[in-house]
């Protein structure tokens, strides 16, 4: 999904006069090491920031908090000076050592929507260490014009023998797990082992109804191409980057609810680069920055701050004025132990492999 990031008049003069704030001498010109998801590597997201402060912002992409994880095992203390991270995870990077307290008075955490401040995960011990920058939804993805739009505002539309053969499942276990728990009258929040069976056997159900199982890209395509007609685990993160090449393209925030995602931003305590690093956070915090990562070609996503210096159309798009009647039904990630979590993956496992 490549969708062109365009800053209209008005937003740009925001964002040049905003920008000042962050220009730093030619002459203490230095390199900013990120690992990050493949929002953040948007030419139209970093320009503005390395040409403010004549820097260069070197990435690294990866997906998931393992991967992420292992990657900064495999680098040198010193290597990485920020990373993105899910909210929920930030956690379990300062439990590991890896990350900075942030600064608060220096960060605009009063104008984030006070449900994606996620402090149960960001802050340890009475100390930040991360702040959510964007958050969605893994809820139904549809084509308007080929199913019933009522049907969507209920997940008994996923396991419902009508659209079998037109549904495709995200293949990341975590959120549909959640999705399906949330279709029970499950939270999130409190699956224990005596929840699984009922889980599986909905897993299965909407298994017996899908055209396919994909990761992010396939999952996508199908939804775009028309391959499929509703998408289990899609959400504004896929349809709102093509609703002007498809406006048919849509989602629902049904009835049981959707499962939050959000992303943080922390900084690495051995960061070399500390200043630079708080700078280039307050810089994606920024409406300008939030406007711009909100619209990354890589994938469209709320921004948490919510002055974000969107135009009408791109909030109208990412239904930012519905916003707090989603986030009102929305429930987190499950958060499993690592013995629960397995089990997770196995009845996931055991519906990937269902004839």
């Amino acid at each position: 999904m490549k969708s062109i990031l365009k800053q209209h008049s008005r937003a740009s003069a925001i964002a040049t006069a905003a920008l000042a704030i962050f220009v730093a001498s030619p002459a203490l010109s230095q390199d900013l090491n990120a690992l990050i998801w493949c929002d953040h590597a948007d030419p139209a997201l970093l320009q503005p920031f390395e040409e403010a402060n004549g820097v260069k912002v070197n990435v690294k992409e990866f997906e998931g908090t393992g991967a992420g994880l292992a990657l900064v095992e495999q680098s040198q203390p010193g290597d990485w000076d920020v990373m993105v991270i899910d909210s929920i995870d930030v956690s379990r990077g300062v439990e590991k050592g890896l990350f900075e307290p942030l600064p608060e008075d220096q960060l605009p955490f009063a104008d984030l929507f006070p449900e994606v401040k996620m402090d149960s995960s960001t802050v340890v011990d009475g100390k930040r260490y991360g702040i959510t920058e964007k958050f969605g939804y893994n809820t139904i993805g549809f084509n308007n014009t080929k199913v019933d739009v009522a049907d969507m505002q209920s997940m008994a539309s996923l396991t419902d023998p009508k659209y079998k053969g037109r549904i495709a499942i995200y293949d990341y276990y975590l959120p549909v797990i959640g999705m399906a728990a949330m279709s029970l009258g499950k939270k999130t929040a409190d699956l224990t082992d005596a929840d699984l069976p009922a889980i599986s056997d909905v897993l299965m159900k909407m298994k017996a109804n899908a055209k396919l199982v994909g990761e992010v890209t396939a999952s996508q395509t199908a939804l775009a191409t028309g391959e499929v007609d509703i998408l289990v685990g899609g959400g504004e993160w896929v349809t709102a980057g093509l609703a002007k090449e498809n406006p048919a393209l849509d989602f629902s925030i049904p009835k049981e609810g959707a499962v939050l995602w959000s992303q943080a931003l922390a900084m690495f305590k051995d960061s070399k680069n500390k200043d630079l690093a708080l700078k280039f956070i307050q810089y994606i915090l920024s409406p300008e920055g939030q406007a711009r990562l909100a619209t990354s070609s890589c994938y469209w996503g709320m921004p948490a701050n919510s002055k974000a210096a969107l135009t009408d159309e791109q909030k109208k798009t990412l239904r930012f004025d519905e916003q707090p009647a989603f986030l009102a039904r929305a429930q987190a990630y499950p958060a499993p132990s690592a013995e629960l979590d397995k089990k997770m993956q196995d009845i996931w496992t055991g519906m990937l492999q269902a004839q």
